[in-house]
């Protein structure tokens, strides 16, 4: 029997870098929106949803045809708030798609679905060679990842890993994507363990699940992704909106 997935994406409408982040106006239209019909483009989802704690945000996505759940406002990260949502909903499959992804590959969405149903792993997500980026490994907001041989994570950090010792064999760091997949009895497990030591440290939340044993699944992807994190970076998605329309 196939699973039944769904996508979620976390909007919240404060932000301390970007407040109002979702209802930002990209090439005329709310980032929101961009994320939602990138998301729907995608034909394994048998639902999209964007889960927010603030009507402005959920009126926004009514308006152009979406449908939008309310989440309190209490909620200390986007995968409490997912929870929440989904909680009355029929999925066995929950992929978590972040609301500041603007231009988020349907054919990857589809790749890590078709992985996560290939295996038993607990948790998905995805990652990018760094060579296949504009990234600066060094940056520490560019989240590294490292796998072992049958694709799951080792760990994450946003420090360099692996760190290239003059002499050593040279590895290309992997850029994580915020892209998650959750099997929904993890994923309810998952909200209830306290914040391990790691992730406190790190300000990873994926490292929760690596702390508490779980496997997660990479896959390894070249596609480009733009996030926006601060106003500016509005522009570089609107760039590469009119390269692809060319």
């Amino acid at each position: 029997m196939t699973e039944r997935c769904v996508a979620v994406i976390p909007a919240r409408y404060g932000s301390s870098r970007f407040p109002g982040k979702p209802l930002a106006l990209i090439a005329g239209k709310p980032m929101i929106q961009w994320c939602y019909e990138s998301t729907r483009a995608c034909k394994d989802f048998a639902e999209v949803i964007v889960a927010t704690d603030d009507e402005r945000i959920s009126a926004a996505v009514s308006a152009f045809g979406g449908r939008a759940v309310m989440t309190s406002p209490t909620h200390q990260t986007g995968t409490d708030r997912i929870a929440e949502a989904v909680a009355k909903i029929d999925a066995d499959l929950i992929v978590n798609v972040q609301g500041d992804e603007p231009l988020m590959s349907a054919r990857v969405l589809s790749q890590l679905i078709a992985l996560m149903r290939q295996s038993s792993a607990e948790m998905g997500t995805a990652a990018v060679p760094f060579t296949a980026t504009d990234r600066d490994p060094a940056d520490v907001n560019a989240v590294k990842v490292v796998v072992d041989r049958r694709g799951h994570a080792l760990y994450f950090s946003r420090s360099l890993i692996p760190y290239p010792r003059q002499g050593g064999t040279a590895v290309t760091p992997l850029l994580h994507w915020g892209l998650y997949a959750y099997r929904r009895d993890f994923l309810y497990d998952f909200v209830t363990w306290e914040r391990g030591s790691l992730e406190g440290c790190e300000m990873l939340e994926q490292l929760r699940a690596l702390e508490n044993g779980a496997r997660i699944l990479v896959l390894q992807t070249t596609e480009r992704s733009v996030g926006v994190d601060v106003p500016g970076d509005i522009a570089e998605v609107e760039k590469l909106l009119r390269e692809r329309s060319r």
